[in-house]
């Protein structure tokens, strides 16, 4: 606990009432004889301890795994103990910290042990439909049943430097298999874990997460605030690159692919306070060059963004974005979304990665979606790829930007044009952003700030 507890804060929960029986529920043999040596080697009277604790000034429910106690191991005892933590942490409304270091399920106990995973499954999904955020710290080791229910299961992982994370522990895995697979840094890269983080560093960095997903000490929960008012949609950024319209189509094109024109870097970084990024699908994938989702500080409150860099957007991309979209719903957080890629990825690969059905969960996400999204289109807006982040009716634009159907190039191409049409197409395809406006497309152009007629053209109404 002292390794993200601020200090004196930590109460333990009162443990439900032990289950009888000698040498467990299959009668092992010896089975309380090593109970109570672990016991005894770690004073503690389970693998799991309990309380409720402030982690940088914002109250959570802690779980921390005792590994010394059987391996961390799982059992009926251990569940009992799982339940109680999360049904208080509904009660009163607070986020849980699973701090895992787990072998998986206590072999003494049998499947009675196991089927502890399905208690642990369900009281997470309570908790998940409450409203309630589940940021997990995976520690050395985190295998089996407690990696893919209490720390992959959480809404952002983070993960101790060269931990050995994984669903195959050391003992059950191939004999060839590569190590390095079952690693933090490994969960990270392949988008199962969100960021390895230094121990030096962990409290400040779990301390951020809980004010960002909770809206600081005092929390904010659900999607309407503490008034029971709708929550209010995240400010449009103001424009960071040229304030002049552009004069044709090609001309938009030109510009939005100005190679020194602001970025999403750039946005985010004049947008919020402080913020943390999210990494990964949660299916094996990231895209670090072409999406960057997560949750930033924004005058007092939360809000979420995904925002497209200018590259092709991959799948990985569109999943995390999508994941990103669901949990903020979730969680109450309006969402901000910038616009910014020529299109999807189009490769081989991208469509063996099933790019359709990333693109498809984007969109689902967005209309489906219970708090507002707010989208500025900041560069290109290439096709469909682009449109899966548009909010309907509150899509804004820069002055640097452009929104298609389709590149201009590609239109051509379709329309069997030769290449000396492309500039014609796209002034035929109306995609300047004062285009866009007069057509219903998007409400506005955003200008920057120090704009002679304002930042927003026409202003937003209210």
């Amino acid at each position: 606990m002292t390794l993200v507890a601020d200090a004196g804060s930590f109460a333990e929960l009162p443990c439900p009432a032990r289950r009888s029986g000698p040498d467990g529920p299959l009668g092992w043999a010896g089975y309380d004889a090593a109970r109570a040596r672990a016991a005894e080697r770690t004073g503690e009277e389970e693998s799991v301890v309990c309380g409720t604790a402030d982690v940088g000034g914002t109250r959570a429910v802690l779980i921390a795994f005792e590994f010394g106690f059987l391996g961390g191991s799982l059992g009926e005892r251990t569940g009992d103990r799982l339940e109680a933590a999360y049904a208080h942490a509904r009660e009163h409304r607070l986020p849980v910290v699973p701090l895992t270091a787990t072998g998986g399920s206590r072999m003494q106990e049998g499947m009675l042990a196991l089927s502890q995973l399905q208690r642990v499954a369900r009281q997470s999904a309570l908790t998940r439909a409450a409203g309630l955020a589940q940021i997990a710290v995976v520690r050395d080791p985190t295998t089996g049943g407690g990696w893919a229910t209490l720390g992959a299961g959480a809404d952002v992982v983070l993960a101790l430097p060269g931990a050995q994370v994984g669903f195959a522990g050391s003992r059950v895995r191939p004999a060839d298999a590569d190590p390095a697979a079952y690693t933090a840094e490994s969960q990270v890269a392949v988008g199962s874990a969100d960021a390895v983080v230094d121990p030096a560093e962990l409290k400040e960095v779990l301390g951020s997460w809980l004010r960002l997903l909770t809206g600081g000490p005092a929390g904010r929960r659900g999607t309407r605030d503490a008034g029971d008012r709708p929550v209010a949609p995240a400010p449009v950024p103001a424009a960071l690159g040229a304030a002049g319209l552009p004069v044709t189509g090609w001309d938009a094109v030109r510009r939005a692919r100005d190679g020194e024109r602001p970025r999403a870097q750039a946005y985010l970084d004049a947008y919020f306070a402080r913020r943390r990024d999210i990494g990964g699908d949660r299916c094996g994938g990231t895209d670090p060059g072409g999406m960057r989702c997560g949750f930033g500080e924004r005058d007092g409150r939360t809000v979420a963004y995904a925002a497209q860099t200018g590259a092709a957007t991959r799948p990985a991309g569109y999943r995390t974005a999508a994941r990103l979209i669901r949990l903020a719903d979730r969680l109450g957080i309006p969402v901000l979304t910038l616009v910014d890629t020529p299109g999807a990825a189009n490769d081989a690969e991208a469509e063996r990665q099933g790019a359709g059905a990333a693109i498809a969960e984007v969109f689902a996400a967005v209309a489906a979606a219970g708090v507002p999204v707010t989208t500025l289109v900041i560069g290109e807006g290439g096709s469909g790829g682009a449109l899966a982040l548009a909010a309907p009716g509150n899509t804004w634009a820069t002055p640097d930007s452009y929104f298609s159907v389709i590149a201009p190039e590609l239109a051509a191409a379709i329309l069997k044009r030769p290449t000396a049409e492309v500039e014609a197409t796209a002034e035929q395809l109306r995609i300047r952003p004062q285009d866009l406006v007069e057509l219903g497309v998007i409400r506005g152009v955003v200008q920057p700030p120090d704009h002679p007629r304002g930042a927003i053209s026409p202003p937003p109404p209210g």
